[in-house]
């Protein structure tokens, strides 16, 4: 008999808790209320809710996930609320004591609104006594889950409470918010987090700067497309004035990023910032041989504006005797070649040239190599090519600078800056 009461009061429950469910789904406030009233729902009851994109969970790093896609959340009444908008709902809920800071599947409802950019949510939860800088169990506090042009008003009414502008991420990451912001790419954030007093300079946990990681994420890698707010943000950081030659954890620079990402466009900004043209990494590379590794897999870059800015401003040329790797990364782009080829007084063609260019190239590209072999056999380069090389070697890395101000006709100040004709001579 008392078996059949409980098994009776369970399936009550159960009842009551999916109409409960179902009134927070459709914002239905007055019934809401009813269950809170007069059936005695506990205010902080833990629904399932669907929520494919997770944003009612967070899990920390290292734990143990299923392979297949969860498709379903912990979440109170507060985080349903909040994800779905439905402030009558929540101001309900909040007037029956609803516990404001709970994480039933790693996140609290001000993390949750954050998410979903609701900037109204996040005034009632704050004005209700949410918690600013608290952390979700994968360690973000809500400015970082501010990641969006959406997000733009809720990360700044965070801060006008009292949200701590430099705070990192709780993980292995220890990303700040101005990290966030220039890696998602949203330069009001950016302007925003600064004048509120973030470092420019501040480092996460592989010793990157906002410029670096703006940097590097101004390639989309999946369509290899360069992203214009990155160019904008990266700008912004350096009138700022971030560090240009800032070193991470494996001593790249924000210009070995750029020219990992074959970006003439930052590469030219951040030269004429100072940034230190054979500045080497952990493993000896500079710059110049970044972008040699990646020409063949950008296919949306102009590496041999990459080359000439490079060299323009004072990159060491690549040895002699590796000209071939030149070749057997670039020999589908006969300007890139033109352009390392004629910062050479003379460099010598050998057998490994010829085996570094695939035979269609060669034949599809035959003008240009044919005139690169006769150009550098035994017999020295023309007297002008020479002239060339005299004023570059005096100029060293001022000829960006100083070539422009000469008193010369425009196309041969293109051609002491290396601009390619097609065709070596």
């Amino acid at each position: 008999m008392e078996e059949t009461r409980h098994s009776t009061r369970t399936a009550d429950e159960i009842l009551m808790k999916e109409a409960c469910l179902q009134a927070l789904k459709s914002n239905d406030f007055e019934k809401l209320q009813e269950f809170l009233v007069e059936k005695k729902l506990d205010v902080d009851t833990v629904f399932e809710m669907e929520d494919q994109n997770l944003v009612l969970a967070s899990y920390k790093q290292g734990y143990w996930l299923p392979s297949y896609k969860l498709k379903c959340s912990w979440a109170t009444g507060l985080h349903i609320s909040v994800m779905l908008g439905h402030i009558e709902c929540l101001l309900v809920l909040l007037e029956h004591q609803a516990t404001i800071n709970c994480r039933p599947n790693g996140k609290t409802p001000l993390h949750v609104a954050c998410e979903v950019a609701n900037v109204e949510c996040i005034k009632i939860l704050l004005d209700h006594g949410a918690k600013l800088n608290c952390f979700t169990l994968s360690g973000h506090a809500p400015l970082h889950l501010c990641a969006s042009e959406e997000s733009v008003s809720c990360a700044k009414e965070l801060v006008w409470r009292g949200a701590n502008v430099n705070i990192q991420t709780n993980n292995e990451i220890e990303e700040t918010p101005l990290h966030t912001a220039a890696r998602m790419g949203i330069p009001e954030l950016v302007a925003f987090y600064i004048n509120q007093g973030a470092v420019v300079d501040s480092l996460n946990a592989h010793m990157e700067t906002p410029l670096a990681c703006a940097s590097y994420w101004a390639l989309n890698q999946k369509d290899q497309k360069y992203s214009t707010v990155h160019h904008i943000i990266c700008r912004m950081l350096l009138d700022y004035k971030a560090e240009v030659n800032s070193r991470d954890e494996d001593f790249k620079s924000p210009l070995h990023k750029a020219a990992w990402n074959c970006d003439h466009t930052l590469l030219h900004m951040m030269l004429e910032e100072g940034a230190e043209a054979n500045i080497m990494d952990v493993n000896g590379c500079t710059p110049i041989q970044y972008v040699i590794k990646v020409t063949s897999v950008r296919p949306a870059a102009q590496p041999e504006i990459c080359y000439q800015l490079l060299l323009n401003y004072g990159a060491a040329r690549i040895y002699p005797p590796q000209f071939h790797k030149v070749l057997e990364a670039c020999h589908s782009n006969p300007k890139a070649v033109e352009v390392i080829a004629n910062a050479y007084e003379h460099v010598k063609a050998t057998s490994k040239w010829t085996a570094a260019i695939p035979e269609d190239v060669l034949k599809r590209y035959w003008k240009f190599y044919e005139s690169l072999f006769i150009a550098c056999s035994n017999s020295p380069r023309s007297l002008m090519h020479l002239a060339r090389c005299a004023v570059r070697v005096t100029l060293s890395r001022r000829c960006h600078q100083a070539i422009p101000l000469l008193l010369l006709p425009p196309q041969l100040k293109k051609y002491l800056l290396l601009e390619p004709e097609g065709i070596i001579y």
